[in-house]
C-alpha cells in the first residue's frame, strides 16, 4: 500500500473547519476524502497535520492517505484539482515512506495573523484580515511578544480546558510587522493549542491599545485561566502558513 502526502491550500471562509463532521459535509477533510474515495474506489481516510477552525485559511496544510492506487503523483494532483471546489487546491503530491504521518511527525508550524488597521475599506482582501481601528503602541506589543517567546504553559491562551494533555508549548518566533495599514503577527512554534494564536493576537492588540499592561502577562500565564487573557481574534485573519518536518 502506498502512502501519499499532499500539500493543500484553502480559503476557509465558507467551511466548518478542517475536520470531517457527521452533521455537515462542508469541511476540508470531508471534501478531500469524498473525491479521493471516488478516485481510488477505496474508503479513504486522510490525516491532516492539525485541525484548522471554521473560517481559518491555509497556504500549506499537509495531509497523507494510504491507497493501492496505481495513479502517478501527477495524475493524483490533476484529478484532485479538477474536482475540488475552487477555494481548495492541491499544490504538491508526493509518495513518502510508509511510516510518515502528517500529524505525528510535525516538529513545528508557522501561523500568520493579519490585521487591517485603517478606516479605509480593504475591498480585495477583506476575507483574509481582521479590521481593527485604533492607535496601537508597537513598543508595548513587542515587549509583550518577547515575554511570550520560549517555553511556557499556555493554558490561559487555550480556548478550551485541557486536563489530561500538556498545555506546555514553545514559541520560537513571534514577530509583529507593520506593512502600510496592515499589521502582521508571525508565530512559529512546536505546536499551538485550540484558538491559541487567535487569543495571543487578541491579547497583544489589547496591550497595544492600553486595555491591558505588559506587566500583567506573567500573572496571566501563571494563572492558567482563560478569562485572564485577552479576547479571541476572529478566524478570518488567521492562515496556516507552513508545517515543518525533519
Amino acid at each position: 500500500m502506498r502512502n501519499i502526502r499532499l500539500k493543500i491550500c484553502y480559503e476557509g471562509t465558507r467551511y466548518q473547519g478542517w475536520q470531517r463532521q457527521k452533521t455537515t459535509g462542508n469541511t476540508i477533510q470531508g471534501k478531500l476524502e469524498d473525491i479521493l474515495t471516488k478516485m481510488t474506489g477505496e474508503d479513504i481516510e486522510i490525516h491532516g497535520s492539525g485541525r484548522t477552525d471554521a473560517g481559518v485559511h491555509a497556504r500549506a496544510q499537509v495531509a497523507n492517505f494510504k491507497s493501492h492506487t496505481t495513479m502517478s503523483e501527477y495524475e493524483i494532483k490533476e484529478y484532485l484539482n479538477q474536482y475540488l471546489p475552487l477555494d481548495i487546491g492541491v499544490t504538491e503530491v508526493k509518495e513518502v515512506s510508509p511510516r510518515f504521518h502528517s500529524r505525528l511527525n510535525v516538529i513545528g508550524k508557522r501561523y500568520i495573523y493579519r490585521v487591517w488597521n485603517s478606516s479605509e475599506h480593504n475591498v480585495f482582501e477583506r476575507k483574509y484580515m481582521y479590521p481593527f481601528l485604533g492607535e496601537l503602541d508597537f513598543e508595548q506589543m513587542n515587549l509583550a511578544a518577547e515575554q511570550l517567546l520560549g517555553t511556557h504553559d499556555f493554558q490561559s491562551f487555550c480556548g478550551k480546558k485541557i486536563k489530561k494533555k500538556s498545555t506546555v508549548r514553545t514559541i520560537k518566533k513571534l514577530e509583529i510587522k507593520r506593512i502600510g495599514p496592515e499589521i502582521r503577527f508571525i508565530y512559529e512554534g512546536d505546536g499551538f493549542l485550540f484558538h491559541m494564536v487567535r487569543i495571543l493576537t487578541g491579547t497583544l492588540l489589547e496591550i497595544g491599545t492600553g486595555e491591558m499592561k505588559v506587566e500583567e502577562l506573567s500573572g496571566i500565564l501563571e494563572s492558567r485561566l482563560r478569562e485572564k487573557a485577552g479576547r479571541t481574534a476572529p478566524a478570518c485573519g488567521l492562515i496556516l502558513d507552513e508545517v515543518f518536518y525533519d
